[in-house]
């Protein structure tokens, strides 16, 4: 009896073993198929003036400073996203709780499979190096800490990640976990994940941890240093941030933040079958975006036309007012600054149109025309035109006066 208890716990025991390490296989960072990067930026540095083939399911590259797409392969179908989810995780907490307070971890936290920090029960670390541990080794168990710690469970934090998702604007998102594990009701896309990136990026705190290749942190006051899973992050030029990403479902997923020059980009790619494919596809839109794209100053474009208008063709008349519009100002620009196709520079045209027929009263702020700026009969901006004063009809005692002018003027011409 002795010994068929030793057996069967001995076969429970492999049989748990077997079960925690598939859990744990199933998001792995550290993934298996190892990339050689120099050899690989060698490998996809043929021709990147062409539009590149690439691998990946879906894929985008946007403009940050206008969110315009340079590259787009399905860039609107919903996919799952594996851990390219903690940015949206890490987003939530950095704008909802103070950084330097202390989580003690719970069981569920320390349990959580997958790639993890490698944290224990009842463990005190704090927020900002749980964050670390959520974006560089993308740690499953800080995520479902932080999740608990900011939002009462992973339920709660979801509804705060899928709020922020809707304040954002991004429809064909939807957040079920911190941590991005396969769930049929957590998906994104291409584009809306680089939407949110970008938006992120904009935060200074979140931006420092992406750009972090390695650092030591605190746990229960002890030192453990940690790595970035990103590949690309100090090794191709440019590149600061952002994730990495992993599971049987969503495959192996990168979202890549570069800038070199006055470009500044954000590169997408969901669902790529081996990491060395992610990486390529990654390279080869990076290389693609910046040999065949450069920022323009719509800004100082728009102003330098505008001037010139002011100061050489402009002629409006407001019906019933004795006054003239004397300001006016460009407003309302939707980004000062947008990524164009390096052979369209000479191809931009800028024209501004009024309206032709406009009665006072015309309050402050009115718009009374547009300025487009356009490249090959396609628009860019519209920026609209708006008068900075107050512009009063007539009253009837202006009328008197004009009628009295008049008078007197005929009076004077005919017996003078």
């Amino acid at each position: 009896m002795h010994n068929l208890l030793k057996k069967l716990f001995f076969i429970s025991s492999i049989i748990t073993i077997s079960l925690y390490n598939f859990v744990y296989a199933y998001e792995l960072e550290y993934e298996e198929d190892s990339v050689n990067i120099n050899e690989t930026i060698q490998e996809t540095s043929t021709n990147p003036l062409a539009i590149p083939t690439i691998s990946s399911k879906s894929a985008v590259v946007i403009d940050r400073n206008s969110n315009t797409v340079l590259y787009g392969k399905n860039e609107n179908e919903v996919r799952k996203m594996a851990s390219t989810t903690k940015i949206m995780t890490s987003l939530v907490v950095i704008e909802n709780c103070n950084l330097e307070d202390t989580v003690i971890v719970s069981k569920k936290a320390a349990g959580t499979g997958g790639s993890r920090l490698g944290l224990n029960t009842n463990d005190k670390i704090t927020v900002k190096n749980l964050l670390y541990g959520l974006m560089l080794c993308s740690g499953n168990d800080t995520a479902v800490a932080l999740a608990e710690y900011v939002g009462g469970s992973i339920e709660g934090f979801a509804d705060l990640m899928n709020k922020k998702a809707s304040d954002l604007g991004l429809k064909n998102t939807h957040f079920v976990t911190p941590h991005g594990l396969d769930s049929d009701n957590h998906y994104t896309t291409a584009f809306e994940l680089a939407y949110l990136t970008n938006y992120a990026l904009n935060n200074d705190i979140f931006a420092k941890i992406v750009n972090t290749k390695t650092i030591t942190i605190s746990i229960n006051n002890t030192s453990k240093s940690i790595n970035n899973t990103n590949e690309l992050l100090g090794v191709l030029n440019g590149v600061y941030g952002v994730k990495t990403g992993f599971t049987n479902g969503a495959n192996r997923c990168l979202v890549t933040s570069c800038k070199r020059d006055n470009l500044d980009i954000i590169c997408v790619v969901l669902g790529a079958d081996t990491k060395k494919i992610r990486t390529q596809d990654s390279i080869k839109l990076i290389e693609y975006a910046f040999s065949n794209y450069t920022t323009i100053d719509i800004h100082s474009l728009a102003y330098a036309r505008f001037d010139n208008w002011i100061n050489n063709e402009f002629d409006f008349e407001v019906k019933k007012s004795s006054a003239k519009i004397s300001s006016l100002k460009l407003n309302n620009f939707p980004y000062k600054k947008i990524a164009i196709p390096k052979d369209q520079i000479n191809n931009i045209n800028i024209f501004i149109e009024t309206q032709s027929n406009i009665e006072a009263p015309i309050y402050s702020n009115t718009k009374i025309g547009y300025l487009d700026i356009i490249i090959n009969e396609n628009t860019l901006c519209r920026i609209d035109i708006v008068n900075e004063n107050d512009i009063p009809k007539r009253s009837i005692i202006d009328y008197f006066s004009i009628f009295f002018k008049n008078y007197y003027s005929i009076i004077l011409r005919k017996y003078c």
